[in-house]
């Protein structure tokens, strides 16, 4: 059974995922807002935007040789309050010039973040003994939701620097208030790192944890950037029906997390990778070969349904692979959270520029088919704690 040490620190845990979804949705929904705001052509926010991910992935290899060193209570505690500066800048910068520092802090802080919580969420489910990462990545989603509704409640009504700089003191008083409560250097720490070292680091055993990351964000780069133009060229639909893709995708994405970690226990995370991934080729499937827009968002809804999974086993397995909790082995998998992430977002849109936006998204539907065949590297399954 947990104590209630393990409780406090799940609880904490808890708290980080929602402040990163938070921030995170925060500076995202502003972005038409910053472009206006710096006067920028699409091209050159585009080349801005991509600081985010370049740096985050910087930031992720970094966490791992930090974490490994003093844990990642300390990263977090450290690169969560960073991340909130960070959009609080990007709000209150009067130029380009003063815009990208706070893009680069955000990305260092993001890649930091994304790879200290997840740290935090495989120690919590090693103590606990069973699947609870699916519960962590759903309270992101939900906040990200929050911080999204919270943009579209007051965008009108608040100067653009007061809607960044409010979620912001709740994501700073948020960070305070887990940090503390995290799981310590020594709790994530399940085998002594002698026996670890002794039989050296799986690097081979990543590999198929990293492809799969970064298949599964090629996926969501396509659908994040592109399902409102496919929506809007292909299927020539009008301003209330285009975000109602996107919108089916994160809704089935945050329902699949719900129960994401009872199927888990049940069945075990190769065989629910393995038919996130099969459920996930089916919806890109029916986008490539969508007659209608009704059809195109139900398509757009099992993409999510499907990718739901991929991220939070792909954490939990590496977690199993680095049984000394040195955070290396999540920090590379999640290193390719944002590889997958610029080479989806630049595949897709040149694969479309070639043909057409259905086209593009056969880029997606082959590279999410392969997830179905790495799901073995899933495994093996957890071992409850006695």
């Amino acid at each position: 059974m947990p104590s209630t040490r393990d409780r406090q620190a799940r609880h904490a845990t808890f708290v980080v995922f929602a402040v990163q979804g938070l921030s995170f949705a925060t500076l995202l929904t502003q972005v038409a807002h910053l472009q206006d705001k710096h006067e920028l052509s699409t091209g050159a926010l585009t080349v801005l935007l991509l600081i985010v991910p370049v740096f985050a992935g910087i930031g992720s290899v970094a966490a791992g040789s930090f974490a490994a060193r003093l844990g990642s209570k300390t990263l977090l505690r450290g690169a969560q309050p960073a991340v909130a500066l960070a959009v609080v800048l990007a709000g209150l910068a009067p130029s380009v010039a003063t815009l990208v520092p706070a893009l680069l802090l955000f990305g260092l802080g993001v890649g930091a973040v994304d790879a200290g919580m997840n740290m935090q969420g495989v120690a919590v489910e090693r103590r606990y003994g069973r699947a609870v990462l699916n519960g962590f990545h759903c309270l992101w989603s939900v906040f990200s939701l929050a911080g999204a509704l919270w943009v579209a409640a007051v965008g009108d009504g608040l100067p653009m620097e007061a809607v960044m700089a409010i979620p912001m003191v709740v994501a700073v008083a948020g960070s305070l208030y887990a940090g503390p409560k995290l799981c310590t250097a020594a709790e994530e720490k399940a085998e002594t790192e002698a026996k670890t070292a002794a039989r050296g680091f799986p690097w081979r055993s990543i590999v198929p944890l990293c492809l799969a990351m970064g298949f599964l964000y090629v996926g969501d780069a396509a659908v994040s950037n592109f399902s409102t133009v496919f929506m809007q060229d292909i299927l020539s639909a009008d301003a209330r029906v285009i975000p109602l893709a996107y919108a089916a995708y994160q809704a089935t994405t945050l329902l699949v997390r719900l129960g994401g970690d009872v199927a888990v226990r049940r069945y075990g995370p190769a065989t629910v990778v393995r038919l996130g991934g099969a459920i996930a080729t089916l919806g890109f499937l029916g986008i490539v070969a969508a007659p209608s827009q009704p059809l195109a968002i139900v398509a757009f809804g099992l993409t999510g349904m499907g990718l739901a999974v991929v991220a939070p086993q792909s954490f939990s397995a590496a977690g199993r692979l680095d049984p000394a909790g040195t955070g290396v082995a999540i920090a590379w998998v999640n290193l390719f959270n944002y590889v997958g992430f610029i080479v989806g977002s630049g595949l897709v849109g040149v694969v479309a520029d070639l043909g057409d936006m259905r086209t593009g998204f056969v880029v997606p539907l082959v590279l999410v088919a392969a997830i179905v065949a790495l799901a073995r590297g899933f495994e093996p399954a957890l071992k409850t704690r006695l």
